[in-house]
């Protein structure tokens, strides 16, 4: 290897996430480092990032294969985040962000959206911990559930997901919008959009309502909301259309609450705990909560697939003789 592996930053179900140096440079940046016998969804992480620049796109810094203790590991390189995810500045934020930092934040997203949507891909899973800051900026990440708009697969973290995913349906670009408002609620609530209930599945995919707007919010903000969270996927707004809400509109690019300074070293650990902490947050269901949800809240005319996997290596655990089913910790896919 021509870069030097330092602290663990983050962990997945099956990937480790570490900072890193190159020997050559002396550049930072992070590396999320997985077996290689259980690669698969990092390899098709890469192989999307690989095509993308965009200042809101978390930046791609190649790949290897390297042997590490007796074992083959593949290695994604990524853009060094300094200031951690969207999910830590709320926390350091007291719980929730002010407006300005949600407008800017948001801005920041959309426009990844935008860039994303004009390539043809869906993103799948956009939440707080998967937009990751670097100088102030925000900057999608975690392409693990991402996917070309013609492909049928299903997936992301269910508090986030639109009804027509939730249904099983389809999950095109408005899904990402609908995400898109969930995370605006996330900034400006500090906490998921919905309720961590056993009724909540059923609920999203079919009372035809949005989660509620938080109260903090001015009316432009609360209008940027109903834009993103119509139930008719439809009539929601394109992320190219709703670059020209008012409510993204003279942003101003001083630091903000929410921001943190860098780190002076990469040894600098104390940023990057509540990096590591995310990975086990509460407010969102695990994959078997999750099944156990859909097993429970289908109505007759909702008919999905038991065809399940995950987008991440992880435990399998049988869930009866005709279904099989692995664990993970956040994020899933349902294949159609």
């Amino acid at each position: 290897m021509d870069w030097t592996r330092g602290h663990i930053i983050g962990h997945g179900a099956s990937a480790a996430v570490s900072i890193a140096v190159s020997c050559l440079s002396g550049d930072v940046f992070a590396v999320k480092s997985v077996e290689l016998s259980r690669y698969e969804s990092v390899q098709r992480e890469q192989k999307i990032l690989s095509g993308l620049n965009s200042p809101h796109i978390i930046g791609y810094r190649g790949f290897d294969i390297s042997v590490e203790n007796s074992a083959a590991v593949f290695n994604l390189m990524i853009e060094h985040a300094p200031d951690g995810s969207l999910s830590d500045a709320i926390r350091r934020g007291g719980g929730r962000l002010p407006e300005p930092a949600i407008r800017r934040y948001t801005q920041g997203i959309t426009k990844g959206l935008d860039y994303l949507h004009s390539r043809g891909i869906v993103h799948c899973d956009i939440k707080g911990s998967n937009v990751l800051l670097v100088g102030g900026a925000a900057k999608i990440a975690d392409f693990g559930c991402a996917k070309a708009r013609t492909e049928s697969a299903i997936g992301g973290t269910p508090l986030f997901m639109a009804p027509e995913a939730a249904r099983g349906e389809e999950q095109g670009f408005a899904a990402d919008v609908w995400a898109l408002g969930c995370t605006v609620i996330e900034m400006a609530a500090g906490r998921a959009p919905w309720p961590n209930a056993p009724e909540t599945l059923r609920r999203i995919a079919f009372s035809g309502k949005a989660p509620e707007f938080p109260a903090s919010l001015s009316e432009i903000g609360k209008d940027f909301l109903s834009k993103c969270l119509r139930v008719d996927p439809r009539e929601r707004w394109t992320a190219e259309e709703l670059l020209r809400h008012p409510f993204l509109g003279d942003i101003r690019e001083e630091k903000l609450a929410g921001d943190s300074d860098s780190p002076t070293s990469i040894l600098d650990r104390g940023i990057w705990s509540s990096v590591e902490e995310s990975s086990h947050d509460s407010t969102e269901m695990n994959f078997a909560e999750f099944y156990e949800l859909c097993k429970n809240s289908r109505s007759e005319e909702w008919d999905w697939t038991e065809r399940w996997m995950t987008i991440r290596d992880g435990e399998s655990v049988d869930f009866g003789s005709e279904s099989r089913f692995q664990c993970e910790e956040q994020s899933f896919f349902l294949l159609s």
